[in-house]
Order: structure tokens, then sequence, then C-alpha cells
């Protein structure tokens, strides 16, 4: 077996959606897959929820607040076979490129099911992985349904083996460790612009800088793999947009909790790129694949630094349907969802009963 160590240019997208304006959204999307790939970039990286927006409101008022705010982001929600990720694929493609995106994810089975969604779009723009945060975290439970197993795969590609986790996810070892095992050389995190935790001038808020830094440098230190992380940034569109439905108080918490950081961490867990937060950016770093080998000899948590014979990890990595209908398989229209579903791992080909036709998001 021979193993591929490819060095390549990365990009990890420290910018902010045009909030709530999903077309708008790609629309910016697509301008900077086309300008990290005239760069020489082979993967952007674009923060969590990108498209449209991270839901921070439910950090900053009362949910009997923020009605509006939930129905404009239910209403710009996008749907994995839908056509804005159908733009996106085309530009990963006609700019041989591949993308990290975060999206809020809508369904046909319901009007107000959310998701906190990632896809990895390969170069040909082919999707490789699709993956759900497992379990959206604090405030964000108001907004996002809880997700599953199918998108914890490690993706082999031209530039390497890729694996995903959102936000708080990084925080979680056995995730982490799934991503691991399964042999991760580019481990991608994305996170939002803010976390507020505490009304603004109040002391022991979350300090979301920090927390990546150590998420961060503990999974590539673990792993000894390359992360690249990507938050959003705080723009106009956001602040006018809260301002006009929360009022001033909103720009208060906004404008005094500390900014997330988009950087490149190596795989001594220390910080191979600058560290960017703030203004928006593209951070570009350049990484080899062959820096991971080294550390193994120290620390091989998927190797020989383990006991498999004391540990053991089961990971289901079934997608979860809503409902499943039983009829005549040999004459049911196809599922709409079928490519989406297997592209998440579900094994739609041999159900246990023959007449099983299964649907859903």
């Amino acid at each position: 077996m021979i193993h591929h160590y490819p060095k390549l240019k990365v990009a990890a997208a420290h910018v902010a959606p045009v909030f709530l304006d999903t077309g708008r959204t790609v629309d910016k999307a697509c301008s900077l897959i086309a300008e990290a790939a005239q760069a020489g970039a082979r993967l952007i990286v674009f923060p969590e929820a990108f498209v449209p927006a991270f839901p921070i409101w439910t950090a900053i008022a009362a949910p009997i607040l923020t009605h509006e705010l939930f129905k404009s982001l239910a209403s710009c929600a996008i749907e994995i076979t839908g056509p804005e990720i159908a733009r996106l694929k085309d530009a990963a493609r006609r700019n041989e490129i591949c993308v990290s995106i975060g999206f809020n994810e809508g369904t046909k089975a319901s009007v107000g099911c959310i998701w906190n969604s990632n896809v990895l779009i390969g170069e040909d723009g082919s999707l490789l992985n699709h993956h759900r945060k497992l379990v959206p975290t604090y405030y964000e439970k108001l907004v996002w349904s809880s997700g599953d197993g199918a998108g914890l795969r490690v993706v082999e590609t031209s530039i390497g083996r890729i694996g995903m986790l959102i936000c708080g996810e990084n925080t979680n070892p056995l995730a982490r460790y799934s991503l691991m095992a399964q042999g991760e050389q580019i481990h991608i995190s994305t996170y939002p612009p803010i976390w507020p935790t505490r009304p603004s001038r109040e002391a022991g808020g979350y300090d979301i800088e920090q927390a990546i830094r150590i998420r961060a440098g503990a999974h590539s230190f673990e792993a000894k793999a390359f992360n690249i992380v990507a938050s959003a940034c705080v723009d106009d569109t956001m602040r006018a947009r809260l301002e006009a439905v929360l009022g001033a108080s909103a720009l208060d918490i906004i404008d005094h909790t500390p900014r997330a950081i988009s950087v490149v961490i190596g795989p001594s867990g220390l910080p191979v790129s600058p560290v960017v937060s703030g203004e928006e950016t593209l951070l570009y770093c350049d990484i080899d694949l062959a820096d991971c080998i080294e550390p193994k000899q120290f620390h091989d948590v998927v190797g020989y630094y383990n006991r498999f014979d004391i540990f053991k990890l089961e990971v289901n990595r079934e997608a979860n349907r809503p409902i499943v209908f039983r009829d005549d398989i040999r004459s049911a229209p196809r599922d709409p969802y079928a490519d989406a579903l297997q592209a998440r791992g579900a094994d739609l080909s041999a159900p246990s009963d023959p007449k099983v036709h299964l649907l859903g998001a």
C-alpha cells in the first residue's frame, strides 16, 4: 500500500453571509470559490451555517421576541437536493476546487424543521459528504434539530483524507475519535462569528477564541492532522436586521462579545498560519501532509498507542428518516431523496421487507 502525502494550499473563508438572504449569500460563496481557486487553493472552507446565517438571536433575546427571525430562517433554509447546492457544486467543478460550506438545511417533510448542516463538495462537483450537527449546543436547540451519524465520515480525495465537525462537536471526544480512526489527514472545523453566554458587560462570558484554540489544537495534536478552522464575521447586514427586530440592546451584546477566529493548525497542535479575527478575509496556508507522519511515532491513538482489547467504540451511521412507507416498490416512483441519502451513507439498496419504500429527508 502506497500512501499519498500531497502538498497543497488551503483557504479558510473568514467571511460573513448576507444575513438571511440565501441567494446573495450563495452568490458571495461562488465568487469566493473562484477567488480562492485563482489564488491556487485546492480547498476552501466556509463557516458554520454560512447559508444564510447563524441564528445568534437565540442567545440575545427571549424566544417570544424572535418568531419573525425564525420564520425568516426557515424560509431561507435550503435542501441538499436543491438548486443552491447545485450552484455550489457547479462552482466547485468549474474552478476545480474542493468546497466545504455550512448551511441551514430544510426538508419537504416539514416547513419548520431545520438542521445545522455542512457539505463537502469535490473538485469535480460531486457530493462527497453531508453532515448534520449531532447535537445543537445550548440555545441553538431553539432553532435546529439534532442530526445523525451519517456524516461521520472521512472522505478519500486527491488532496488527502478529509473529515469535518461543526463548532461544539469539536468538544466531543467520541465524534472526533470516529474521524481519527478513519485515517483523517485534514480536519475541518466551522464556527459562528460570536457565541454570547452572558450580558455584554458581565464577567465570566464564553471566550470563543480561546475555545477554538483549545479544541483545534487538541484535535490536531491527537489526530496528527491539519485542522482548517473557518469562522464567520459580524457585518452590517447582521447588525441592521437584528437592530430592526430586537433594538439597540442586541447590538450592545454583539459589540461586546469576543469574536471567533479562523486559523490553520498543524499536526503539532500549533498554528501554521496567521490567526485572523474581525474583518473579512480569505486566509491562505500551504500545508504538507507528510508533516503528519513523524508525530505518529510518538502517539498514534488509532494505532499502537491504544488498547483496542479494552476500549471499544461503535458508531451508528444510519441516516434518520421521519417515515417509512410500505407499498409495492416495483411501481413506486423514484425517491427524490435517494441520492442524497446514499451520499450520507444510507443503504437503500436492500430493504429487509421487499415492500418497504423509504422516503424522507
